[in-house]
């Protein structure tokens, strides 16, 4: 591939237009669309068609632009590696992928030794479902995934996990529900209304095996994805919710509940994926040095 066309491409595409983009570069438009088109005859499809006095991309075109996004952020990134105007310093870009059934202040407790690097540290955090995440970190997209579940040995990306750390959990309510609950906990559960992670989540089979267990058979008002959603119910008093035990504190004080109780033998896990190639990545690296025998389990 020439990545001078590329560039061409790119800068077509980001311009919104030919015309313009060729006044950026200080090439003529009919040698600009020459050039793209040679990059559209090596990779056999259309990356661009026009649209009323501009140009679009085509779904191929989508795909090529995320790809050259990442070319020319990497090469800018070797520039300032190796360049001597730039001696010390450089930016390191980190980016991360967090499973959205990780909570948010859970993800910040385990990114942050990133940030304690000695290079400077630029931080792209993205956030999808694992399986998304997953794709986007086999094709070099992102240097870790977080999640709450590890990646199974059936999936075909290459990569490793890596155990970040584990916390009980811990049941909550809002004051005016709570008077409603009759029994101590977790009797006071059977037939409550409760609001539940989404059946996708790791912790949602952990938490259905564990009512079973107990015999308890809540009502389920909800079921969330975004764990800072479903606590904003549970919040306004629509039913019991379950959270990390870490963050006792700040939900109860964030979303005026009470802890309704405990559960020590519910466990959730947090795992950071990382592809083979980016393991000695230094913010990995921080991460899951940071992350051992560590500070998660209440």
């Amino acid at each position: 591939m020439n990545f001078k066309h590329l560039h061409y491409f790119w800068a077509a595409a980001k311009a919104g237009g030919i015309v313009r983009a060729g006044q950026q570069l200080h090439i003529t438009p009919q040698t600009l669309s020459a050039q793209i088109k040679l990059l559209e005859d090596s990779l056999g499809c259309r990356l661009l068609q026009k649209s009323g006095r501009g140009v679009e991309l085509t779904p191929e075109g989508r795909t090529a632009l995320n790809y050259a996004d990442q070319i020319f952020s990497l090469g800018a990134e070797l520039e300032a590696a190796v360049s001597s105007k730039w001696p010390a310093g450089r930016t390191l870009s980190f980016r991360v992928g967090i499973a959205d059934s990780v909570p948010k202040a859970i993800a910040y407790r385990l990114l942050e030794p990133a940030l304690g690097v000695p290079e400077q540290v630029r931080l792209i955090c993205h956030e999808g479902s694992f399986r998304d995440l997953l794709a986007q970190l086999s094709v070099h997209r992102l240097d870790l995934v977080v999640a709450d579940e590890p990646m199974s040995k059936q999936t075909s990306v290459k990569a490793f996990n890596h155990t970040l750390g584990t916390t009980a959990m811990s049941f909550f309510v809002a004051p005016a529900l709570k008077s409603a609950l009759k029994g101590p906990f977790p009797d006071c559960l059977d037939g409550a209304p409760m609001l539940v992670q989404g059946s996708s989540s790791a912790m949602r089979q952990r938490l259905d095996l564990w009512l079973a267990e107990h015999h308890l058979r809540p009502r389920l008002i909800g079921e969330f994805d975004d764990a800072a959603l479903l606590k904003a119910f549970g919040g306004e008093g629509r039913g019991v919710f379950m959270s990390p035990s870490v963050l006792e504190e700040e939900t109860c004080v964030q979303y005026r509940v009470r802890v309704l109780g405990r559960a020590p033998e519910l466990v959730e896990e947090f795992f950071g994926v990382s592809p083979e190639r980016r393991i000695t990545h230094p913010c990995v690296a921080a991460i899951t040095h940071a992350a051992r025998g560590k500070f998660l389990r209440k």
